[in-house]
């Protein structure tokens, strides 16, 4: 989130008469809520009937309808159904455990319980949550929505109670708060309702009030479909309510406008209230909150990015892949599809990551922006993410695996520091700089939100299932040590893998029910040649790379299926460059490790805005010298895993080149100068 732009605008440089909610959440996906419900899908408490705001109308009953015109082909597995295994990812996942659980809800909820006129029962915190450094941008309460997802999130994958008991009590106290309000909203804002009243009566407003409810809704969201919190759905639906009602007066002209300034996932979040209850007035709201003006051009395969904040575009086009999965709408997924084909192909760095001090730039224009220490904010890719899950569940291709793949690692896995647990708002492309992190009470950037949401949910997208010619299917996207437990099909398997260090991964059938299931293992779009074995045997051999090889049988417990994809070194040139490249192994970017290292703790970082004023002592990079297509074989392997030397190529002296979400504490560089020689 650009904290420095006041005004945020766009164009700125269950029972049987419902679903449960396992089943929820297996068409919902996790946070993303990035699948559908079924027909059936109805209130499961006895909250029946929304319960309007005070002034709003009563409620209409909705007849039935169809709430998946869109039939998604992969559906998510449950996090409950998945659990990591030791690895890089398991580690970080129990690091941001350790974080979540050292903070204090109630200073959290401090600022809300004000605006109720009831006691805070702790002193607030700092940062973004209440100095007045950031006031201008009105994220107060933010960081409780994130928490709320990030600890259901993490009880759904760790099956620790306590991040449930931390929602419960959460929720509980924001009931409270919105019984004591009596108008269905909730906030933490210190002007309290000022900022959105202004925003509807199209008056000038401070702040973006919109994108911080926004991390409220989906924080209740998600405690009600992760903890079986029948409370935040009574909360969710109230607070629906109330916006209902604040924005009922307003003409598609004024609204559209008001959309001009950022905020969140509105549509995607109010979609996923309509299909909670079945209540199609959530859907008309939601598709209130879709920006026509994003989305009209990039359904008609227009790209007007240029100068647009990123992350405030990437979370709209979430909601577009929403709707269009939950109503059909061919416009909403023409621009989800185009939206994400133009940032992947044309407007992202070698991470996955993208955009210069939060904004997209000319895509002729990679090189001018190497310099910056603002490049691909950290919740861009969280969101590119999302929305890569989205479009992989109505078309499993394994280009969406290999884009998730290649962020998950190179943006994601390399934004936590392995020390403290913290977390990056940049990730810099500036030669010779480092990363910095936020720090544990006196920050909570936006990236500190979608960080501890990040680590919380690894587990989310390594299998998925669905059905081909009748068979049910198997996709194996991602190389992560992990368990699988397939409850419905009487399959569980464990994979054992060492990657990236090592090419190749390991399954083995621990439970196995009657009757055929295709396995689909992704053969990645970096891999020249893969192959597989079942229980010894060649079984498949593959030299498409970018498909998924399938190996259909009846599993018996013990069967073991080795997947050997070789990884292999390589160039890649910036985007529009002759001048810069990175060096690639696999999927995996590797960075040089320059040195200078400053001790764990000297990189945590309060302020965001002031990103690349510190630690700019001078940096001596090196240039590449050479053919670009003939460097890849002058960069050698070490003795140590993934670590690589050049060989005749740098100039002043020679480099090391590690993964770069291995760097951390330490100068780097991503992109090097290249020179012929």
């Amino acid at each position: 989130m650009n904290s420095e732009d006041q005004q945020r605008s766009n164009r700125q440089p269950g029972d049987e008469q419902g679903l449960t909610r396992r089943r929820i959440l297996q068409v919902l996906g996790t946070a993303a809520a990035a699948a559908t419900l079924e027909a059936r899908l109805r209130d499961r408490s006895a909250l029946a009937a929304p319960t309007a705001a005070p002034g709003a109308p009563a409620p209409v009953a909705v007849p039935p309808v169809a709430l998946h015109p869109v039939a998604l082909r992969a559906q998510p597995f449950n996090l409950t159904a998945v659990r990591l295994l030791d690895g890089p990812f398991k580690d970080a996942q129990e690091r941001d455990a350790k974080y979540l659980l050292s903070l204090d809800p109630n200073r959290m909820l401090h600022n809300f319980r004000v605006n109720a006129g009831l006691k805070p029962k702790a002193a607030v915190y700092g940062g973004w949550e209440s100095v007045p450094t950031w006031a201008d941008i009105r994220a107060h309460g933010h960081t409780l929505g994130h928490y709320l997802t990030a600890c259901a999130l993490m009880y759904a994958s760790t099956g620790n109670d306590e991040f449930k008991k931390r929602c419960d009590y959460i929720v509980g106290d924001l009931e409270e708060c919105q019984t004591a309000a009596k108008t269905g909203l909730i906030n933490a804002f210190p002007d309290n309702t000022t900022q959105i009243d202004n925003l509807v009566r199209r008056q000038r407003a401070t702040g973006v009030p919109w994108y911080t409810l926004h991390k409220i809704f989906a924080g209740l969201r998600d405690a009600h479909l992760y903890c079986d919190n029948t409370a935040a759905r009574t909360v969710l639906v109230k607070l629906s309510d109330w916006a209902i009602a604040t924005t009922q007066n307003m003409t598609d002209a004024q609204f559209e406008g008001m959309l001009e300034t950022e905020h969140g996932g509105m549509n995607e979040v109010l979609a996923d209230v309509y299909a909670i209850t079945g209540d199609a007035k959530y859907l008309k709201l939601a598709e209130r909150f879709s920006h026509k003006l994003l989305l009209e051009p990039l359904s008609q395969s227009r790209d007007t990015l240029d100068g647009l904040h990123s992350n405030t575009q990437i979370p709209k086009v979430v909601g577009f892949q929403r709707l269009h999965v939950l109503t059909g709408e061919p416009s909403y997924s023409a621009a989800a599809q185009f939206f994400w084909k133009t940032v992947v192909t044309t407007r992202s760095f070698a991470t996955g990551g993208n955009a210069d001090n939060e904004h997209f730039f000319p895509v002729t224009e990679f090189d001018r922006h190497i310099p910056s220490a603002k490049t691909m904010e950290t919740c861009c890719s969280h969101n590119m993410l999302r929305l890569t899950r989205m479009l992989f569940m109505t078309d499993p291709t394994a280009g969406y695996a290999d884009y998730y793949e290649r962020t998950l690692y190179n943006t994601i896995l390399a934004s936590q520091d392995p020390d403290t647990g913290m977390m990056t708002y940049f990730q810099s492309t500036r030669p010779g700089y480092l990363k910095l992190y936020c720090t544990p009470v006196d920050s909570f950037w936006c990236c500190t939100g979608t960080g501890i949401e990040n680590h919380a949910k690894y587990g989310d997208s390594i299998y998925f299932h669905g059905t081909q010619d009748d068979t049910d299917c198997l996709y194996v996207n991602l190389f992560i040590a992990s368990t699988l437990n397939w409850k419905e099909k009487g399959l569980a398997l464990t994979q054992t893998a060492k990657f990236p260090e090592v090419g190749t991964s390991r399954l083995q059938v621990t439970a196995a029910g009657p009757g055929d299931v295709t396995l689909k293992i992704r053969h990645p779009g970096w891999c020249a040649m893969a192959t597989v074995k079942v229980n010894g045997t060649m079984a498949a051999t593959s030299q498409n790379p970018g498909v998924y090889i399938a190996l259909k049988r009846t599993w018996k417990v013990g069967d073991v299926i080795e997947v050997d994809v070789p990884m292999a070194l390589r160039m890649e040139p910036l985007h529009a460059s002759t001048n810069h490249a990175a060096v690639i192994y696999g999927p995996i970017v590797l960075a040089g490790a320059l040195g200078n290292k400053v001790a764990p703790g000297a990189d945590l970082h309060v302020n965001e805005r002031t990103i690349g004023e510190p630690f700019n002592d001078p940096i001596e990079v090196p240039v590449l010298v050479g053919d670009l297509a003939k460097m890849a074989a002058k960069i050698k392997p070490t003795d140590s895993p993934l670590t690589f030397r050049t060989d005749g190529l740098g100039r002043p002296a020679e480099v090391t080149l590690v993964p770069y979400y291995r760097i951390a504490h330490e100068h780097y560089n991503l992109y090097w100068r290249i020179v012929g020689a």
